[in-house]
């Protein structure tokens, strides 16, 4: 008579438990180790409608650290929708323009910037995440940061 095996005598908790750890091992593995693709290398900095009169509670919408990754994005993308012009270090973009402004080296970089909290703006640009633990802390960064900013929409009525 055959001995039963370990995983037959499981319950079926205890399968799904397991199954759901190695869909999690293998995920975390793919996030650490597979390339860095983008389709687009820029990352848009927007000045909304009103930002040149935006004080107190609602100087939020224009951030005062932006964050850039070599290789992937590694453009900024000033892109004004105010009707007045602002400035952003030494380029004044004129109300419905945009410039770009690109990166070539690691850094944390400073910039003057009328509509930002502090009237400045950092401007972190990282290294192409390497494979292992940094390119995963990268992805779940990014992850992170998408879920923050989802824009909420109630429902039409």
């Amino acid at each position: 008579m055959p001995m039963p095996s370990h995983f037959s005598t499981m319950s079926l908790l205890q399968r799904v438990r397991w199954g759901a750890a190695l869909a999690l091992v293998a995920v975390l593995l793919w996030a650490a180790l597979a390339p860095v693709r983008y389709p687009t290398r820029e990352r848009t900095f927007v000045f909304p409608r009103g930002a040149a009169v935006l004080r107190g509670e609602h100087a939020g919408l224009v951030p005062a650290e932006v964050q850039l990754t070599l290789g992937v994005r590694d453009v900024l993308l000033l892109h004004n929708r105010d009707i007045a012009p602002h400035v952003f270090g030494q380029v004044l973009v004129l109300p419905g323009h945009a410039f770009r402004l690109p990166f070539e080296q690691a850094g944390d970089y400073v910039y003057a910037c009328d509509a930002a909290p502090g009237h400045a703006v950092t401007v972190r640009v990282a290294n192409h995440p390497d494979p292992g633990w940094a390119r995963l802390g990268w992805r779940l960064r990014g992850l992170a940061e998408a879920v923050r900013t989802l824009p909420i929409v109630a429902p039409d009525d």
